[in-house]
């Protein structure tokens, strides 16, 4: 019986429908999930793919519009569960507990959009929950985020000119900073794949 799962979350078409999307900050997202999920096949762990949607909004995130689907070049194998989920942590709407626990998962590995809010959110969650956390940071993507100040209309452009934007490289040094030592270990996508290799554990 497998004793880790990783999580992918909402690596989805949803977020490359957005005009901000070209400027996210990992655009090996996809390479890198892939190497991740490949590792985790390899060791016998369960992967779980997670889907957020904003049922009935009409927004990108709004299943009848058809997006809220994997992004290209991520096929889930036979066996492994995909679910959906419209809070931003992947417990709380959803039985990913519940196939966790039937699994018998205790280390559980998150990667996925966006690094400071569903990751992270999941991370935090998963921990308080009892589970081992490892959060893979170059496997996960964000975009920046405007002040709260500034209009919900602004465009892409208005944001980026703005300085009070926090920058990809802050959210994330925030992340990590505000993850390890509390909530989860931050592990590269080189450490956990040549951890499978060698057969060994995070």
């Amino acid at each position: 019986m497998s004793r880790a799962a990783l999580v992918v979350i909402d690596v989805q078409e949803s977020f490359r429908q957005r005009p901000i999307w070209a400027y996210g900050s990992n655009p090996d997202l996809v390479r890198q999930v892939e190497r991740l999920v490949a590792a985790a096949r390899e060791r016998g762990d369960l992967v779980v793919w997670v889907l957020h949607s904003e049922p009935g909004t009409g927004g990108l995130f709004d299943s009848a519009l058809g997006h809220v689907r994997l992004i290209d070049g991520l096929v889930p194998a036979e066996g492994e569960p995909t679910l959906v989920k419209t809070a931003h942590n992947a417990f709380t709407t959803t039985n990913l507990q519940q196939v966790l626990t039937h699994a018998g998962i205790q280390d559980i590995t998150v990667c996925g959009i966006r690094t400071e809010q569903c990751v992270e959110t999941t991370a935090r969650v998963g921990s308080d929950l009892g589970y081992r956390m490892t959060f893979v940071t170059d496997a996960t993507l964000t975009f920046p985020i405007p002040h709260r100040d500034l209009p919900e209309t602004a465009t892409v452009a208005e944001i980026l000119a703005d300085p009070r934007t926090l920058s990809n490289e802050e959210i994330v040094t925030r992340t990590e900073y505000a993850l390890a030592g509390r909530f989860a270990t931050i592990r590269t996508v080189d450490e956990v794949t040549g951890a499978a290799l060698a057969g060994t554990r995070s």
